[in-house]
């Protein structure tokens, strides 16, 4: 009885990095069944964390514009982190605009880290997906090919052009889930979840 009670408690005190872990494991769902992260939960999602982070800045007498600047902060990170995989065509946006939503509510260190995390099982996730497949060879010389594409042209209109065409041939990974799992597993590690 005393874990239920525990649990309310961190659900209580900790609720919204549950809200943006819950938002989190419904894009991860629709970005593995649609491949895409729709606007109408990523949207909300950034704009709400202004909301929340502004409101709770002026609550705990931070101030209403220092909430604010934190969460603009954060939506800034997670957009800068995801924008060049997008620029080149690596990334959908929706991922890219889940990210800054991360960012919006739980500002820009969290959402750094929660990144990292991210990116290391969006890695083992490929590299998972790949070999399940049986075209680990296959996939890692487009990795290389990829690489070396982007050390070379430097140029991210035409590196896009070119995943576009690559597109079809590719073992496409939706990067939402990643970002879910990522987040949520610095969220607990971090003890975002409870306390």
């Amino acid at each position: 009885m005393e874990l239920v009670h525990m649990l309310g408690d961190s659900l209580v005190s900790n609720w919204p990095v549950w809200f943006v872990s819950v938002v989190l494991v419904v894009a991860a769902v629709i970005d593995g069944l649609q491949l895409r992260v729709p606007n109408w939960l990523t949207f909300p999602l950034v704009i709400s964390g202004w909301i929340y982070s502004a409101v709770a800045g002026h609550l705990t007498g931070d101030g209403l514009v220092t909430g604010l600047g934190w969460s603009l902060f954060g939506t800034a990170v997670g957009l800068g982190l995801l924008l060049p995989a997008y620029a080149i065509g690596g990334m959908g946006a929706g991922d890219v605009k889940l990210l800054a939503g991360v960012g919006a509510w739980v500002h820009g260190e969290a959402t750094f880290y929660a990144f990292c995390v991210s990116a290391i099982v969006g890695g083992v996730l490929a590299i998972g997906m790949a070999a399940w497949r049986r075209g680990l060879r296959k996939h890692a010389l487009q990795a290389q090919m990829i690489l070396s594409e982007i050390l070379i042209i430097r140029n991210p209109a035409q590196l896009s052009e070119i995943a576009a065409e690559r597109k079809p041939s590719m073992l496409l990974l939706p990067y939402g889930i990643p970002i879910a799992i990522g987040a949520i597993v610095y969220f607990a590690w971090a003890g975002m979840l409870v306390g």
